[in-house]
């Protein structure tokens, strides 16, 4: 028995594609009952969708530059975006109406969402800078510097009380959410690192970094596994909701899904239109949403796709049943 036999088996995804921006996708996101997605565009337009139709719902309009950020709160009530116009704006979802708007950094804003109690959002610019604003008093509450150059990603833990920032310095700084403090600083010397999430528990840190992906151990500030291959820059990373796998975005415009107990590529989507910068997990791991498409006959048409794996954590069958698919 072969260990590539013991691995699990994701089925093929049925695929639906969503039509209606007049430019590049930057960002999408699913809502947390599953049944919307968010989509920021170059166009200067958010997009809420039907998840289940594909339909659009309404635009969001507002914004003076390309959307580069979208996320709902975790009532999935409003959406908060960042712009290359260098604000952070929240809007009603059920309305359309934008309810806060956020000036303060002093470049675009490449990264913003809530905290997990959705009193707060927190921003990262290419100023160098994370910004944490209140939304209950719309105001602005703090300033995390540190960072030498931009700031791509800000993520946040489960618990809510961490924070991990990516930047073009080489580091992934990780701070307490209320008091700011810097609390570890994970570097990489060889390799510009793109963006960053925190595992289900909040003990280790995956990166997509140039050419590879890390898994970082938070505590003692070490890469504990490389996943490695012809991938070059890894633009977009996340975690299964159960830490057992890890997804994949990459400039060589693939998605590839990896066991994170072997490192071990499970499965790889090819044929994107364009560099994968944005996956994006439902709660229920059953639906994952790309910004971009691979369907031939729409390569003109700024397009993302939405795959659905039939059942929660991508559909994977476990060892014991993927022994019948090898």
């Amino acid at each position: 028995m072969t260990q590539e036999a013991l691995l699990p088996v994701i089925p093929e995804p049925k695929r639906m594609l969503f039509v209606g921006h007049r430019d590049i996708l930057n960002m999408v996101a699913f809502s947390p009952d599953g049944k919307r997605v968010v989509s920021g565009s170059q166009d200067w337009t958010i997009g809420i969708w039907d998840r289940e139709t594909g339909t659009l719902i309404r635009y969001l309009v507002g914004h003076k530059g390309g959307v580069l950020s979208v996320a709902f709160s975790p009532d999935g009530k409003q959406v908060v975006s960042g712009s290359y116009d260098g604000t952070v704006r929240i809007w009603d979802v059920q309305t359309g109406n934008e309810i806060r708007y956020f000036r303060g950094h002093l470049n675009l804003v490449r990264s913003a969402i809530f905290s997990r109690d959705g009193t707060k959002v927190l921003s990262g610019s290419h100023d160098g800078t994370i910004r944490i604003w209140d939304v209950e008093t719309n105001t602005f509450e703090r300033s995390l510097e540190g960072h030498g150059r931009p700031v791509y990603s800000v993520a946040i833990s489960s618990d809510g009380k961490l924070i991990a920032s990516v930047s073009a310095d080489h580091t992934i700084r990780i701070c307490d959410v209320e008091t700011g403090k810097l609390l570890k600083c994970l570097e990489d010397l060889t390799n510009e690192i793109y963006t960053a999430v925190f595992s289900p528990d909040g003990r280790r840190v995956l990166s997509g970094n140039r050419g590879t992906i890390h898994i970082w151990d938070r505590e003692s500030e070490t890469i504990i596994q490389r996943l490695e291959g012809d991938i070059g820059a890894v633009r977009s990373v996340a975690f299964s909701l159960d830490g057992q796998l890890i997804l994949s975005g990459s400039q060589d415009k693939t998605v590839r899904i990896w066991e994170a107990k072997t490192g071990k590529e499970i499965k790889r989507m090819e044929g994107y239109r364009t560099i994968i910068f944005c996956i994006s997990f439902s709660q229920d791991g059953r639906w994952l949403a790309l910004d971009t498409h691979n369907d031939p006959d729409l390569l003109d048409k700024n397009v993302f796709s939405v795959l659905d794996f039939g059942g929660p954590n991508l559909g994977t069958l476990p060892p014991e049943e993927a022994l019948f698919y090898v």
